[in-house]
């Protein structure tokens, strides 16, 4: 636990800017002990003592402004940045080294049982107040961009941007860029879907024009 509890910080320093000293990433920082007390949480639940398990994550979010469901798995490394109204749902999977910011919500749909939220794969960047509604997998390396509302798997390396979010696919999954991608947390300087299908619906209008310009030409040559 100790061994992990120092991955964390060190995650945590490398990827926030913000971030002075290890010390002052354990005693201040408010999503870091949201996940120190879903750790507890969590043992508590697999051992089928739901009750304090749930107890300690309602105690969890009056602390830290952050609900962490203690069915929820949580993998190393988790930054949760500012922390401020994050909900973790009961089913939900958190892979490695990601990065989630204010306002997020893993969340189910509907009255389903069984698996109802997302799963997150390694290196996943959610952007603050974005939605991750439902049952599906959100791929290694991808981004969901701030105010997303995502109802649909995302590819590894994709990017989400919109509501409900549109695809974006960056095309790069190679393993020698997992460093980088682990610390891209740029949410704002995403590429707008709808603009570029417009610019290409333009540019074929364009050419279009131009056909029908020469067509018109070579008849009236004729």
């Amino acid at each position: 636990m100790f061994r992990r509890l120092r991955y964390d910080i060190r995650s945590i320093k490398e990827r926030d800017p913000a971030a002075r000293s290890s010390a002052e990433i354990f005693f201040l920082y408010s999503g870091l002990h949201a996940v120190i007390y879903h750790r507890f949480a969590h043992w508590f639940y697999k051992h089928n003592r739901k009750f304090i398990a749930r107890w300690i994550s309602q105690f969890a979010r009056f602390m830290t402004g952050v609900e962490i469901h203690p069915g929820a798995t949580i993998g190393k490394g988790l930054l949760i940045d500012h922390g401020s109204g994050v909900v973790i749902g009961e089913t939900a999977v958190v892979g490695d080294n990601c990065t989630i910011y204010q306002g997020v919500t893993l969340g189910g749909t509907g009255k389903d049982t069984g698996k109802r939220h997302p799963t997150l794969g390694n290196n996943v960047m959610v952007g603050s107040g974005a939605k991750v509604l439902g049952p599906f997998t959100v791929g290694d390396n991808a981004k969901i961009a701030a105010g997303a509302v995502v109802l649909d798997t995302v590819p590894e390396g994709a990017t989400a941007v919109g509501v409900p979010a549109r695809m974006i696919l960056s095309g790069s999954k190679s393993k020698k860029n997992e460093d980088c991608l682990k610390n891209d947390l740029d949410q704002i300087h995403i590429p707008d879907p709808v603009s570029q299908e417009l610019c290409k619906m333009y540019m074929r209008i364009e050419a279009l024009e131009k056909q029908l310009e020469a067509q018109n030409k070579t008849t009236e040559e004729k």
